[in-house]
């Protein structure tokens, strides 16, 4: 149930922009679904609001999840990730990790110096400061999405090419691969949304049936929403949709309600 969880919200923030830098601003909020079927999981927010780091104006983003109802009694997740990032770059200065799934609990921060290609990662749970060396351009889990959302190549991907990004977590640098499918209509709570279909490649075993068991919907706008991620698991699947939202920076396209 942890990795399960933890991969849901990880793929709700990946969706991406087409040479655009207004796909999100200050104000932006979506909440999500998780669920089996009817039964609800739990749920996950994301958030933009504003920060200052050495007098300059920054986005702050927030990223929580957590399980709910008969899930939280069998096992009970209570996520919170944070990324502070420049407006202009995307890049990261600062990400907070501080979770609890069912028992296994994080207290982390990390500080990018993206001058010097370097991180240094301070655990308040173990009391330890360490220092990584990074590649340029390097992400965390929550400024990934944003930083995708405006990326300059994904509106050149073919059918079954792929994007790959520098992400930092959990103490070292990850490839995060992800392939382009196509194009479909979602019929979603909103309505009828036009979707670019991305497809995660994670690695198969006890919970994944194979290495391309996750599929991501995103809206074929200028917003890029993640719409729904869908997990077939070794038994069943598991799904988040967007629920609710509000603070968008650009008219949400539906084809019919």
């Amino acid at each position: 149930m942890k990795r399960i969880f933890f991969l849901t919200l990880l793929f709700l923030t990946v969706s991406f922009d087409s040479q655009k830098t207004t796909a999100y601003d200050v104000g932006e909020w979506f909440k999500f679904r998780i669920h089996y079927g009817l039964v609800t999981a739990g749920y996950a927010t994301l958030e933009v609001k504003e920060a200052t780091k050495n007098n300059k104006k920054i986005y702050h983003a927030i990223g929580h999840g957590y399980t709910t109802g008969m899930s939280k009694w069998f096992f009970k997740v209570e996520d919170n990730y944070e990324s502070y990032f420049d407006k202009i770059t995307g890049k990261p200065y600062q990400y907070v990790r501080k979770i609890d799934e069912g028992g296994y609990t994080k207290d982390q921060e990390g500080f990018f110096n993206q001058d010097k290609n370097t991180i240094l990662v301070k655990d308040y749970k173990n009391d330890t400061n360490k220092t990584f060396a990074t590649p340029e351009n390097i992400q965390d889990i929550v400024s990934t999405f944003y930083y995708l959302r405006n990326h300059p190549n994904v509106a050149k991907l073919k059918v079954g090419e792929s994007i790959v990004i520098d992400m930092f977590f959990d103490d070292e640098t990850t490839k995060f691969k992800l392939k382009f499918i196509g194009r479909e209509d979602l019929d979603t709570s909103f309505g009828v949304v036009p979707c670019m279909i991305f497809r995660p490649l994670v690695q198969s075993g006890r919970v994944f049936k194979e290495q391309e068991s996750l599929t991501v919907w995103i809206s074929d706008d200028d917003n890029k929403l993640p719409l729904r991620i869908k997990a077939s698991l070794a038994v069943g699947s598991i799904k988040a949709d967007l629920e609710s939202f509000k603070g968008l920076s650009n008219p949400f396209t539906i084809k019919e309600q």
